[in-house]
């Protein structure tokens, strides 16, 4: 049994995870989901890995997913504690040294226009789903934005990017590239949008798992592409 140590993105909560966690536990994993202190202006890097480190206690055997701004804070965990695996999903890579901040600019982004935010984040997404996101987004207002990344290089960990091949607010081609310049990697690949935890779980869980295996890949070469 692994744990997986679940870390939202910007503005999220623990609610992006709620249809992962029973497929993650229906395998027979434990599951933390930690809230990072965002509504906190003063709350840091610091405060955010703390945050994690106080939700994960004494567990063991931890895989630590960052979804999106969360990638800022995954690496952390794995500087501070023993990690198996670390997965970056549909991420934000950083840096040593950079302010969130600059990311943007840092990586060339350039946002889909013409687009809603909804239509951004969401596509694939359950209509009903989306629906009830909107009650579960939180301002944020923390203090990392302006720090610059705490770590001089990337933490001694497995490190895994998967994107989600039709994710319309990092594309896939541009996540490819941020993958390959700073972590030297090529993603692996899922169907579904950003917000993949909420458009495909079960696949997103089977992917996740499968990770644990001693080849890390699926066995069934056609679950590739579920």
């Amino acid at each position: 049994m692994a744990t997986f140590v679940l870390i939202h993105g910007g503005g999220g909560s623990a609610w992006d995870w709620h249809l992962l966690v029973p497929e993650l536990t229906g395998r027979g994993h434990d599951v933390v989901v930690p809230e990072l202190p965002i509504e906190d202006a003063s709350a840091g890097f610091a405060e955010f890995c703390q945050t994690v480190v106080d939700a994960i206690g004494d567990r063991s055997d931890l895989v630590v997913v960052g979804h999106s701004y969360g990638a800022f804070t995954a690496p952390l965990i794995a500087d501070k504690l023993p990690v198996r695996l670390l997965v970056l999903l549909t991420p934000m890579v950083p840096k040593p040294g950079e302010r969130p901040g600059d990311w943007w600019a840092n990586t060339g982004y350039r946002s889909a226009e013409g687009l809603s935010e909804e239509q951004q984040f969401y596509n694939g997404v359950p209509a009903e789903v989306v629906a009830e996101a909107a009650a579960h987004i939180r301002g944020q207002v923390s203090a990392e934005g302006n720090e610059p990344w705490p770590l001089d290089a990337w933490p001694d960990v497995p490190t895994t990017v998967l994107l989600a091949r039709e994710d319309r607010f990092f594309p896939a081609d541009f996540q490819r590239r941020v993958a390959a310049d700073r972590l030297g990697v090529v993603p692996d690949e899922i169907d579904g949008g950003h917000a993949v935890t909420l458009s495909h779980p079960k696949q997103l869980a089977d992917r996740l798992t499968a990770y644990l295996l001693p080849s890390g890949r699926e066995l069934d070469p056609g679950e590739m592409r579920s």
